[in-house]
Order: C-alpha cells, then structure tokens, then sequence
C-alpha cells in the first residue's frame, strides 16, 4: 500500500535568465516568488502559495516551455509501476525522480513528498 496526490504544477520556462520568468508570474499570479542563493537557483524558484494547494514551482529548461505535474508519493516504485499499468510510460529515471509521459503525450514527474502536510493529511490518495 502506498500513497500519493498532485504535489506541485511546474512552469517549464526556456528562457536565457530564470529572472525573466520569475518577474512575469509572480506579477501575473500575485504571488511572491522564492529566490535563492543556492548555486541551483539560476535554474530553479518557486511562487509562494497557500499551504493548502499544490507548490508552483518554476524550472529554466532546454526543452520548449510547457506546464508540468509533480506528483508526490511516499513509494515511488510503487507509484510508476501504478501509473505504467493504467498506460504511462517511463521517460527517464533520475535518483530522486521518475518523468513519466501520459498516454496523451503530457510530461508529469513522480518525486518523493514535498509539501508538508503528505503523511498527516486526509486529502491523499491510498493505493493497494
């Protein structure tokens, strides 16, 4: 048995200056954007949003710039193999993270818990 549930919605940006893309939506969605001074933060921030909704996360990426899925879970094994039965396909494997591809043809990542509440909350799916 495992769990899982949508953890974030990913604004894939290509873009020269992840700066560009952190400025619009955090203007267009009102919502303060989280810099950091990581060495990762040329490539990754995010808007923050209530505790209680998914994180919006935004990724400077080579690839054309879309929106993506992160869905979290406490068994990611469990959770591509339960997702490749009803259809996806597997991507790319990375050690923290599995991209997955939907028979529709949309990305969505399967990551480990990111938002706070994953363990405590009533608002997960449990699979067996």
């Amino acid at each position: 048995m495992h769990k899982s549930r949508l953890a974030a919605l990913v604004i894939d940006s290509k873009v020269d200056n992840i700066e560009d893309a952190n400025t619009f939506w955090e203007q267009a969605l009102g919502l303060e954007c989280v810099r950091s001074h990581e060495e990762w933060s040329s490539k990754y921030s995010h808007l923050k949003s209530p505790n209680d909704q998914p994180h919006i996360l935004i990724q400077k990426t080579d690839h054309e710039s879309r929106v993506h899925l992160d869905i979290e879970t406490d068994d990611i094994e469990a959770e591509v193999e339960r997702l490749r039965s009803i259809g996806a396909k597997i991507v790319e494997v990375f050690e923290r993270w599995v991209v997955m591809e939907a028979p529709t043809g949309h990305r969505f990542c399967v990551v480990n818990p990111q938002r706070q509440d994953f363990n405590d909350s009533e608002n997960v799916n449990v699979w067996k």
